[in-house]
This record gives C-alpha cells, sequence and structure tokens, in this order.
C-alpha cells in the first residue's frame, strides 16, 4: 500500500512513481560505448513543447550490502576517475551480461569484488543514480549468511580492483560517515541508510530476492 500525498491546490496523489512515455520525435546517437552510449532525443512534453534532452543509455547495475553476524558491513575502497578520488564503497557491478538476472549478477559481484558468497538475500532499495540524464536503475540487495570463497575459487581482479582495500564497518558507523559527508557513493549512501531503517522496523520492508523490477526489464534506447 502506498503512502498518498495531499496536492497542492487540493486532491491526493498516490507516492508512487508512475511510468510515463514522451513521444519521441527524433533520436540521435551521439556516441556508442562499450557499455553505455549516449542519445540525443527531442521529445514532445505537450504544453511544455518540444524539447531537447541528451541521456545516458545504460544497462543498469546491482550493489549489494553484505551484514556479517556482528551487523557490519563489508564495504572496499576503489578509484573512481571522474571523481578523482578513492572511494569506500559497497561491492557492486554493472547489469552488462545479456539476460542475467539481477540476482545472478549481484552475488557474481559479491565473489568477484570481495571474495565473499551469501546464503540469505532480499531486496533493499530500488534507486535511479541520476534520472535528469541517465537510465540508469541500480538494485540494492541486502546479503546475509556470509562465507568467504575457498582461494583456489576465487575472482583474479584488475585494473581498478586490483590491490582495493576491503573492510568491516558497524551500520551506525556508516550512516555517521555519510551524514558528516565523509563517503559521497551513492549506492553505500542509500543501501546503508534503507539498511538503517529496515532494520529499526524489524527489516519488515524487505523484499524477496526474486521482486519484479519493471525499470530494469525493459528495451534499451540503442539496440546492439
Amino acid at each position: 500500500m502506498s503512502a498518498s500525498v495531499d496536492l497542492v491546490g487540493g486532491g491526493t496523489a498516490d507516492l508512487r512513481d508512475e511510468v510515463h512515455h514522451a513521444p519521441v520525435l527524433e533520436r540521435d546517437l551521439i556516441y556508442r560505448g562499450h557499455v553505455w552510449n549516449l542519445v540525443s532525443d527531442v521529445i514532445d512534453l505537450g504544453e511544455g513543447g518540444r524539447v531537447r534532452r541528451d541521456v545516458v543509455d545504460h544497462p543498469g547495475a546491482v550493489a549489494i550490502v553484505a551484514l556479517d553476524e556482528q551487523d557490519r558491513m563489508l564495504v572496499i575502497q576503489q578509484y573512481r576517475h571522474p571523481a578523482q578520488r578513492k572511494l569506500w564503497e559497497i561491492p557492486a557491478g554493472l547489469m552488462d551480461h545479456p539476460g542475467e538476472d539481477p540476482l545472478a549478477a549481484a552475488r557474481r559481484e559479491l565473489m568477484e569484488e570481495a571474495d565473499v558468497s551469501a546464503d540469505m538475500w532480499h531486496v533493499l532499495v530500488d534507486m535511479y543514480t541520476s534520472p535528469g540524464g541517465s537510465t540508469e536503475p541500480i538494485r540494492v540487495f541486502l546479503a546475509r549468511g556470509l562465507s568467504e570463497v575457498p582461494v583456489a575459487d576465487r575472482y583474479q581482479r584488475g585494473e581498478e580492483e586490483l590491490g582495493m582495500a576491503r573492510g568491516w564497518v558497524g551500520l551506525a558507523d556508516a550512516a555517521a560517515a555519510i551524514l558528516r559527508g565523509d563517503i559521497h557513493n551513492p549506492s553505500i549512501t542509500v543501501g546503508v541508510l534503507a539498511a538503517v531503517a529496515s532494520r529499526a522496523g524489524g527489516w519488515a520492508s524487505l523484499r524477496p530476492a526474486d521482486a519484479p523490477w519493471p525499470e530494469q526489464i525493459r528495451t534499451r534506447l540503442v539496440a546492439g
């Protein structure tokens, strides 16, 4: 059951995002990349007129809040070139394997980035990272019942992931760091605050690991 919004001027509305497709009058492919593309659309906003919007066409991603038996969260530190920072993050990765199930992608990323597997999975929260300019949705999972992946089965990391630090931090400490402005990655920010809120409610807000995710099941703006 959704919450209700008291509209200015009278009436109410459900506090739930709505699907709405503005007519696309023109679409130009500006750049085709290995993972994402850049398109420029002319859309019809009715009374708002016709406007051009540049959009990053993104496959989506998953992220994982992994909690151990002491309620500590697994974190990694990774260099992010656009930010010119080493950011503390939670394990995450792109949905760039065609047809891959989101939960399977989350299991894979947790193993590849942190050498950890989990027995218990739930959906914690869904979000868009930058809906004003990108199609990227992210699903954040809560993973518990953790265990180390055997050394012989571990993924060989490279590039920015090579040698990255990993460790454990309490949820309350992570939330405090977010509110101080010490950490900035969107997945850890949203994931931690959602986990704190859900835990305070006895985890009643958790959804099944295979809960519908219509934001991810869509056609890419650019085929191929």
